[in-house]
């Protein structure tokens, strides 16, 4: 038997359930009014009895581990840093009857289809305003409503695809709405990483349960968001319009995107041209059709809409108006998120439905009408009050919270400006257990369920995002503010077959090859996750042989070579890391002579310019808004190379041995993090660009090292020392006794580290890798012959295959007090890293900026789609 299932002697813990309380005057989900522990409930707590304390505590890190590697985090709005942390998962779940879930499915169906016949009304002929069921004070001066919206035409008539209901229990154990999510609904994603994680916490109880699966309800939503094409039958592209990095739940639409097979897209990568919108690729526009928006639909097109928005698509909304675009949801779709509409909903689903409201909705009091603000004044303290004129969707008071003037200023307010103002009934949420400090508790909690439209209805999520929420206060319970997040298990009478997102296809039927479209944007940060990794795992590399160097200073039989070999290595730090003055600006001497702390900051010191933790950081940045497009293990990578940047900057080292300590693991996740991308990614055009960025990171990296280490002549022992050390940074030290037994030589190290083609560590080999990934990118119709990258990468390759490694090795004699300088090798060194900056700039001005060419669709088809001009200004 397993160790999460139940044994025939189970035992319970101390204060494990016994010491469970529910708080008064609230329903719980784990014991009745009576005191006795819910029948559904046994076999789980069976198996936490089962467990004991120390297996649950470390279900409980391995569930907070999967979550860390996974990268599951939500960012704070408020954070003036703009962190992102990781996402907090109870061990727990809120488990629910089939019964009873089956009874709450059916009253969340019918209130979407409720509102959704009320969105195609209000935009369309208002027979709800006009039989006044509706204000029209209400929804005319609500900043959800999109005046510009009206008459727009929806396909199927579904412009609320997706929605998302907040949901908790009153004392007696019926459900309640406290809030409706219809613009673009959040928390499904973390809902279904919730599952993924627990399912693997806790394998056999999972099963052993009979839990609803997830898949069928992805499934069903992939098939209706590709039906809302106006021509589904011709394989039609569907986009996740995300806000980017800084959004609070990136993580979740990257994490959908991928899931569901779509493409991420930002709305700087999107252009609105002949009535169609279309994603700007590397090269030409792809159309698409259906777009998944994580944008508020006010700041969709900053043309039509919200003018200072830059997170839309000037446009969009005529796209969406000439029929060829669908966007999920409809824009205008907000305007159901206004309070006040709650307390219209009875009377509206008779008049729509013909029915009564299965799901009701908190008291609720639009304070424009006499009566609602009669309501308000008269029970001010045990209400809370909505300010509907907020765009943010945040302003909730609460004024039995509030002093007497304070009270008395708020109800002025109220009669000054009533018809912004909703008066609701203050909620207690119902608690579900959490599992906190090795205890079971109970903690207020709200769900948070999702539904997808279908042809015929609505699929709802088999579960959802459940929440716990401060205790007074389920209003607040939004996904920005954090919190500690529950799975939710509808419990079925039989096992569930296990499912898939992935759909038996007709053998006879070709496959459909719709490679992952990269953008512009993209490609620039797949570009610089490549250089910006090298130039870390680079630096990492100088600094530990720098490190060593510095330790066998004191002990080292020719201490002046050493401390020349020192100086030199010094001076490679600061020009390869850029961090000046370090060890060659004013004051160089004296940071020589206790380099210590310099090197300290340079690895530590989150504020240095150059420095690795902001090197590392900047890589952090520049993956995660391509989180889509890395698989698992590499980003489990990226979180623990994020995770050692932070202990070293929060705890940094005081001596450079503890340094070595941070050094080792750092380089191996590094070396880790270039062998996933190599090996996990398709080599595509965005693996181009990456490995593109890792090459000429790398030369850049070699052609430095090589030049402020051997262009300068010293003596033979310190040059003994230096090819040692160069070799050691290279990593080619092995290769080079190996193949050289005549000792150290300047000559034999510039045949292995920069005329060696094969040698993966050598300046040659990065050309060759450059000259064909260059070759391989994608080229306009316009360019004739070779671009200026191709010729760049050209130059340089065959400059350093005709290079005579004599001359370059040959020492010219010293002039007018200056020391010996092997002229040649510096000269070439330097004209290397002119080309490749100018490669960098080259490849920048042909693909990470894009100006478009004239063009007309009139009668052509999707293949011919409107090509990009390949060049431009930088």
């Amino acid at each position: 038997m397993s160790q999460d299932t139940l044994a025939p002697e189970s035992f319970a813990p101390p204060g494990l359930v016994d010491s469970y309380q529910p708080l008064p005057g609230s329903y719980d989900e784990l014991r009745g009014n009576d005191g006795q522990i819910r029948p559904h409930w046994e076999h789980f707590l069976d198996a936490l009895r089962t467990l004991g304390p120390e297996l649950v505590e470390a279900r409980r890190r391995e569930a907070r581990r999967l979550i860390r590697d996974n990268g599951v985090t939500y960012n704070l709005h408020d954070d003036h840093q703009g962190v992102s942390r990781p996402w907090d998962l109870d061990l727990l779940p809120v488990l629910i009857r089939s019964d009873e879930w089956a009874a709450l499915e059916r009253g969340l169906m019918q209130r979407a289809e409720l509102l959704n016949l009320l969105l195609l009304d209000l935009y369309g002929p208002r027979v709800s305003i006009h039989k006044g069921l509706l204000p029209a004070e209400l929804i005319e001066g609500y900043f959800g409503y999109l005046l510009p919206c009206h008459g727009v035409k929806v396909a199927g008539d579904r412009p609320l695809t997706h929605y998302a209901a907040d949901l908790t229990r009153t004392p007696d154990g019926r459900w309640r709405v406290i809030a409706d999510r219809t613009q673009s609904p959040a928390g499904g994603g973390y809902a279904l990483e919730n599952r993924v994680v627990l399912s693997r916490v806790l394998p056999s109880l999972f099963r052993d349960s009979h839990v609803h699966r997830l898949a069928g309800f992805y499934r069903t939503m992939r098939r209706t968001l590709t039906g809302m094409a106006a021509h589904p039958e011709g394989h039609p592209r569907v986009a996740v319009l995300t806000p980017g990095p800084q959004n609070p739940a990136h993580f979740e639409h990257a994490y959908l995107a991928t899931y569901l097979g779509y493409t991420l897209v930002q709305g700087s990568d999107l252009s609105v041209r002949d009535g169609a919108l279309w994603l700007r690729t590397l090269g030409r526009l792809e159309r698409i059709d259906v777009l998944l928006r994580r944008v508020a639909d006010t700041a969709c097109d900053p043309l039509e809409l919200q003018e200072s928005s830059i997170l839309g698509v000037p446009g969009m909304l005529q796209a969406v108006r000439a029929g060829n675009l669908s966007t999920a949801n409809a824009l205008g779709s907000g305007v159901l998120e206004h309070p006040a509409l709650m307390a219209y909903l009875p009377a509206l689903c008779q008049e729509l439905l013909g029915e009564e409201l299965l799901l009701p909705d908190v008291p609720t009091w639009w304070c424009g009408t006499p009566e609602g603000l009669e309501r308000a004044l008269s029970d001010l303290e045990n209400l809370v009050i909505k300010d509907a004129g907020d765009d943010t969707g945040n302003k909730t008071l609460f004024p039995g919270d509030m002093d007497a003037p304070e009270r008395a200023a708020l109800g002025e307010q109220l009669r000054a400006n009533p018809k912004r103002y909703v008066a609701q009934e203050r909620v207690s949420p119902s608690t579900a257990p959490a599992l906190v400090g090795g205890r079971i508790e109970p903690k207020p909690t709200i769900l948070r369920s999702f539904l997808i439209a279908e042809e015929t209805g609505y699929t709802v999520m088999p579960g959802g995002l459940s929440r716990v929420v401060p205790p007074r206060d389920p209003a607040r319970g939004r996904l920005s503010l954090g919190g500690l997040g529950k799975d939710t298990w509808v419990l079925a009478s039989e096992p569930e077959l296990r499912e898939t997102l992935l759909v038996a296809s007709d053998a006879q039927s070709p496959a459909v090859v719709q490679d992952s479209e990269v953008s512009s944007r993209v490609a620039d940060n797949l570009f610089w996750i490549g250089r910006y990794a090298e130039r870390a795992e680079g630096l990492v590399r100088l600094l530990r042989v720098t490190i060593f160097k510095l330790d066998e200073r004191p002990e080292h039989a020719s201490g002046a070579a050493a401390e020349c070999c020192l100086r030199s290595l010094l001076e490679a730090l600061t020009r390869q890391s850029l961090s000046f003055p370090g060890f060659v600006g004013e004051g160089a001497d004296a940071r020589i002579a206790d380099p210590a702390p310099e090197i300290l900051s340079l690895i530590s010191d989150p504020q240095r310019i150059g420095g690795l933790p902001q090197t590392l950081w900047a890589l952090g940045q520049a993956a995660w808004s391509v989180r889509d497009r890395l698989s698992t293990d590499t980003w489990r990578v990226v979180n623990e190379v994020e995770l050692r940047m932070r202990e070293f900057s929060r705890h940094p080292p005081r001596e450079l041995a503890r340094a070595l300590d941070i050094l080792d693991p750092l380089v191996t996740s590094l070396v880790a993090f270039s062998a996933l991308t190599h090996e996990n990614m398709t080599h595509n055009e965005g693996w181009h660009f990456l490995e593109t960025g890792r090459r000429l990171e790398r030369g850049v990296n070699i052609a430095s090292l090589l030049r402020s280490t051997l262009a300068p002549v010293g003596g033979p022992a310190e040059e003994n020392l230096l090819v040692e050390a160069v070799l050691g940074v290279t990593d080619s030290l092995i290769t080079y006794r190996r193949r050289y037994q005549a000792g150290t030589r300047v000559g034999a190290l510039l045949d292995l580290v920069f005329q060696d083609e094969n040698n993966p560590r050598s300046l040659a080999y990065q050309l060759v890798q450059l000259d064909g990934l260059v070759n391989h990118m994608p080229r306009g119709e316009l360019v004739a012959g070779r671009t200026a990258a191709e010729k760049v990468v050209l130059r340089a390759l065959t400059g350093v295959r005709l290079a005579e490694i004599d001359r370059l090795v040959r020492v010219e004699p010293p002039g007018n007090g200056e020391a010996a300088q092997r002229t040649g090798l510096d000269t070439a060194l330097a004209e290397i890293q002119d080309e490749l900056a100018a490669l960098s700039d080259a490849l920048s001005a042909q693909f990470f900026h894009h100006e478009e060419q004239p063009h007309s669709l009139v009668g052509q088809g999707r293949s011919e789609a409107p090509k990009l001009l390949n060049g431009g200004a930088k």
